[in-house]
């Protein structure tokens, strides 16, 4: 399915659950109208990433592309404070209702939408790939930018398919076998502290709803505060060095609260949101790093299978957190988290690749 067909069909999908939702009749309803939403919600972010970088150049993709990620990340800080206002006066209905002003500014959007140029020449459609760069070209010069002349790229001259098998073969086994560790590892601690750290902070501390909300909320604001710095930076750095000291740094602090025995709220408080602001760099760019390790026959296909190990990780993260919490204490939740971004971090520095300036042919023939 094309590109822009794709995107719009999970986000058709995402919509008519959010109302669904308004209707749900008990728990069980709602859990299979959310399951349903969380299917739309899984489709389309993959795609949509694939999507955006293909229309991206290598000078500047990675500031570019997580500036718009960037965005999701104030979506979830101003869906709380939306959620904490309208909630307690209109009700739970009232989030879904505003769920639907975002679907509604995406209407007239798709209009304007135009296939992936490299996902056309890749399926052999060159005369409406070229019509779309042709009309990129022609608004670019219109604006006043001077734009730089073609260089030859050698790609495959036969249209190509979609074949899942490749994704363990050839230079793909190491990349896809490396995406995958990142973001298990890095989704085990972001979710697993992110989810418990409320709750922590209420039955350990006996620390006052409000405040334990709040503090959960800090937490959240420092990880966008070191994700807009990592979108501004990341071109600079390179993704593979920014990855690796990202998996070495966030140990650090977690490391500290396990041998001081996370004995007071602030010391956790301090501790946690710098860790959780280092590794939120790495979970929120992955789908910037995961489209590009591969080619446009596999790119949204390696991105999805890639991210749903963000679903595993998002899953296994609070379990352990829970079970090592009732068996041994919360020094060893952060021990544990430590040695788990380690595990990435090895992993990252043997077999990741540098990605940063390079154009996505070259990357992935």
């Amino acid at each position: 399915m094309p590109r822009r067909s794709r995107i719009q069909t999970t986000i058709l999908l995402f919509v008519s659950m959010d109302v669904a939702c308004l209707f749900a009749w008990g728990a069980a309803s709602m859990m299979l109208f959310r399951f349903v939403q969380g299917i739309g919600t899984g489709g389309e972010v993959p795609v949509a990433s694939a999507y955006i970088n293909e229309y991206i150049g290598s000078k500047g993709r990675g500031r570019f592309f997580l500036l718009y990620e960037v965005m999701f990340l104030f979506g979830l800080v101003g869906a709380g404070l939306i959620a904490r206002a309208l909630i307690p006066v209109y009700g739970w209905q009232a989030m879904f209702l505003v769920g639907l002003v975002p679907a509604l500014v995406l209407i007239p959007l798709r209009f304007f939408m135009k296939e992936s140029p490299r996902w056309l020449a890749a399926k052999g459609r060159y005369e409406e790939a070229d019509r779309i760069v042709s009309a990129l070209e022609r608004s670019a010069t219109d604006s006043g930018h001077n734009l730089a002349a073609p260089q030859p790229i050698v790609t495959a001259t036969q249209p190509s398919r979609s074949d899942w098998r490749e994704l363990f073969r050839g230079i793909y086994r190491r990349r896809t076998l490396m995406i995958w560790a990142m973001w298990f590892c890095s989704y085990v601690v972001a979710n697993g502290m992110i989810t418990w750290l409320p709750t922590i902070y209420r039955q350990t501390f006996k620390l006052p709803l409000e405040t334990s909300i709040l503090y959960g909320l800090l937490t959240s604001v420092a990880g966008v505060i070191a994700s807009v710095a990592c979108a501004l930076l990341i071109d600079k750095v390179g993704r593979k060095r920014w990855y690796v000291a990202a998996f070495l740094l966030a140990p650090v602090p977690l490391a500290a609260l396990a041998l001081l025995g996370a004995e007071t709220p602030t010391q956790v408080l301090i501790l946690t949101a710098l860790a959780y602001a280092i590794v939120q760099t790495i979970t929120f760019s992955l789908y910037l790093y995961s489209a590009e390790l591969y080619p446009t026959r596999l790119r949204a296909l390696g991105t999805g299978l890639g991210s749903a190990w963000l679903r595993l990780g998002s899953s296994a993260g609070p379990i352990i957190v829970g079970w090592l919490m009732a068996s041994a204490g919360i020094q060893y939740v952060f021990a544990a988290f430590a040695a788990i971004l380690v595990v990435g971090a090895v992993v990252t520095a043997v077999f990741g690749i540098e990605t940063k300036g390079r154009i996505l042919e070259e990357l992935s023939p």
